[in-house]
């Protein structure tokens, strides 16, 4: 579904944001891109969104190169959540924002399609269409932005710090929306997030940055469990990961206050004792 080979990008006047980076994501993936500020993650998403254009190497989605794809076509398969919302809402009603998307993306399907589109995911996500964006919380904010997105039934849904600004309540609510369209529909997501305990809960897999350069490849469990990669990279892993890494023999599999207590009851059955 995506393919960066040997990708590099520069700003003006500024040393390598993305140095020589190289990796494919399959259909139906769930990818988290973790580093410190500075590493080069949002860089890295929009160059696969092709907001921005490499200055080495090449990105292609869906084997269509994005030096070469119209910005339209892009749409079609990409959608893109900002990190603020408010950059990328521009109607004055949340009916008028899920339109817009619609009208710009599937406008050849038909007004009486796109509307009736339109209302089915106003009703998915429990919006009046007659609301003012500007006018929610947030949460409610992200919450549209990401309607007017999955509108378009966009194959890939690059997200980029999704929960920022968020209670837990919102980050659960749209989170978990998310990983319905990932599960159900087969959608491919890639996720920029600093929240490590959501990445844990979410991701799949994880891509490690630092200083432009990918660090590491794997599983998101893996990814947590490499002391030495965690500290190059400047992350903190999950507290639930870093009490079982500190556990050891028998807690490997444990990522949470449940299953750390089923490892400690297995071992008293077992009649194992534990330093």
């Amino acid at each position: 579904m995506i393919n960066l080979d040997h990708v590099s990008f520069a700003y003006p006047e500024q040393g390598p944001s993305v140095n020589d980076v190289s990796f494919r994501v399959e259909d139906g993936e769930f990818v988290a891109i973790l580093g410190a500020n500075g590493a080069g993650k949002t860089t890295t998403v929009r160059l696969i969104d092709g907001l921005i254009r490499p200055t080495a190497g090449k990105v292609e989605i869906n084997g269509t190169d994005t030096v070469t794809s119209s910005v339209s076509e892009r749409a079609r398969k990409v959608g893109f959540l900002f990190q603020n919302p408010d950059r990328q809402i521009c109607k004055n009603t949340v009916r008028e924002e899920i339109l817009f998307g619609l009208q710009t993306v599937r406008g050849d399907e038909g007004e009486e399609a796109l509307r009736a589109r339109c209302e089915e995911v106003l009703k998915d996500f429990g919006f009046s269409g007659d609301e003012e964006p500007f006018s929610l919380s947030r949460g409610q904010r992200q919450r549209v932005a990401l309607a007017s997105i999955l509108a378009v039934e966009p194959e890939i849904l690059i997200l980029d710090e999704p929960t920022t600004g968020l209670d837990y309540f919102e980050c659960c609510h749209i989170m978990d929306r998310i990983r319905r369209m990932n599960e159900e529909n087969r959608v491919t997501v890639i996720m920029v997030c600093h929240d490590m305990e959501v990445v844990l809960d979410y991701a799949k897999r994880a891509l490690v940055m630092a200083g432009g350069h990918l660090l590491a490849d794997g599983p998101v469990k893996e990814i947590f469990r490499d002391a030495a990669l965690m500290e190059k990279a400047s992350i903190l892993a999950p507290q639930m990961i870093s009490l079982s890494t500190r556990l050891g023999e028998g807690f490997e599999d444990a990522d949470s206050p449940e299953s750390v207590a089923d490892a400690v009851l297995a071992l008293r059955k077992g009649g194992a004792r534990h330093a």
